[in-house]
């Protein structure tokens, strides 16, 4: 294996030309180790990412999916070195590239790394044409043999996704989501780059152009033999693109596996619920469809603590040793697992009826609140004037309860009740107390 190293001591200021080779013989392009990321410091800190370990192997699609504010977006800002990493390192082709590494390996890193941001619009520079936005690594890494070369790069590329020549002279505010998509999926791939980390690319696009901008990703990946973190939420688009998928919970990784062992065998609870979700086009099974909810305090962490463990049949999963060896049970009967429950019409009606009864209590619940006046806080200092001032008080209690001032006249209510009884216990106490003076 010839490679382009260059050492000082322990530093490598090149990028090797293959990645380590696994026992199965698949090349391991990028390796995430044990990664924690954390923001703000002190007690303020938040750890978004918590001892994250995966692989993604060269050519295939690796999806990391969950539910907004997993963690999923800080991994992919990460390995373009955005995010800092609090503990654990990033490889890429065995060569550590996260912390403070050489200006040459970073430099490297960026040309071979790129990322399809999730917001079109907010990615592109306004206020640059097409042209320069997609020529913009190309003059920074100088990737063309003269000004020929450049246009002919930009014009080929902005064919392939699906724009034209002209286009090349207008502004990102002159063109629709799904164009401003192409444009920024044309600047990541006029780099030639082997991993593109696709941070949830069709989220903010129409249904109809989502399998159009998929179906180039699929024509990139085939063509150039690209490697794609692909991150997502919706795991039904997530099925069919991907060759492997890590689920994410929290920081977490709960749970990986290539993308129909997934479907066939969701082990993890939570990877569970997120199959689950995933609608039916038929609207009278959606209807009947039982949502499944993670509950996280199902797991007893307190004395037998959790661990990423594979399973076999390459499904790694989260969790202690107990829920691990019940986990094997089940992906060893081998019969692939219920995710979604279909029931009867007639508990299905029932069941609408139950939740819409309890819709409606809860929705009167909010109605009452939000009927009640800004400044009606109950504060304990209305009971302590209460308390004071018992008559004044109940007066006023009056006046609050005909304003709606529930809150303020039942705690003027408690501390004059308090204040009154108060007073007569001090008045029985000084009567006991001249009657036996008397006597």
């Amino acid at each position: 294996m010839s490679s382009a190293k260059s050492q000082k001591g322990s530093r490598v200021f090149h990028l090797p030309e293959h990645g380590p080779v696994d026992e199965n013989g698949r090349e391991i392009l990028l390796s995430i180790k044990n990664l924690d990321i954390t923001f703000g410091k002190g007690e303020g800190a938040v750890k978004a990412v918590k001892n994250a370990s995966f692989d993604i192997y060269k050519g295939e699609t690796f999806s990391l999916v969950g539910e907004s504010g997993s963690g999923k977006t800080t991994i992919g800002r990460a390995v373009i070195r955005v995010n800092p990493c609090a503990a654990g390192e990033i490889l890429y082709k065995g060569v550590r590239i996260s912390g403070k590494i050489p200006r040459s390996l970073d430099r490297e890193v960026i040309r071979n790394i790129q990322m399809v941001f999730q917001d079109p619009a907010a990615s592109l520079n306004e206020r640059a044409t097409v042209d320069y936005i997609v020529s913009e690594g190309l003059y920074n890494f100088h990737l063309f043999e003269n000004e020929a070369d450049r246009v002919r790069k930009v014009e080929e590329m902005i064919n392939e996704v699906g724009l034209l020549p002209e286009h090349l002279t207008r502004y990102p505010h002159e063109f629709s989501g799904g164009q401003r998509q192409r444009i920024g999926l044309a600047r990541a791939m006029v780099m030639e780059p082997e991993l593109v980390v696709a941070d949830e690319p069709i989220s903010a696009l129409d249904v109809s152009i989502r399998a159009q901008v998929l179906n180039l990703l699929k024509k990139f990946q085939k063509e150039k033999n690209l490697t794609y973190l692909f991150i997502a939420h919706d795991l039904s688009i997530v099925r069919f693109i991907s060759d492997r998928i890590g689920v994410i919970y929290k920081g977490n990784i709960v749970e990986i596996a290539e993308a129909e062992e997934l479907f066939n065998f969701p082990l993890h609870p939570y990877t569970h619920s997120l199959i689950s979700a995933i609608p039916i086009p038929d609207p009278q099974l959606e209807k009947n469809k039982v949502l499944y909810t993670y509950d996280p305090s199902i797991h007893d962490y307190s004395e037998d603590k959790p661990e990423f463990v594979c399973i076999g049949h390459d499904h790694w999963v989260y969790g202690n040793k107990k829920e691990i060896e019940e986990y094997k049970a089940v992906r060893e009967k081998g019969e692939p697992l219920k995710s979604i429950t279909i029931v009867d019409p007639s508990e299905a009606a029932s069941r609408q009826s139950a939740q819409a009864a309890e819709s409606e209590e809860i929705a009167a619940a909010e109605s009452e609140f939000l009927k009640a006046p800004l400044h009606d806080t109950g504060s304990g200092w209305y009971k302590f004037a209460g308390f004071l001032l018992p008559i004044i008080g109940l007066l006023v209690g009056v006046i609050f309860r005909k304003h709606n001032y529930i809150r303020n006249y039942k705690a003027l209510k408690k501390g004059a009740i308090a204040g009154l009884l108060t007073r007569l216990a001090l008045i029985l106490l000084f009567v006991l107390l001249l009657i036996l003076a008397v006597i």
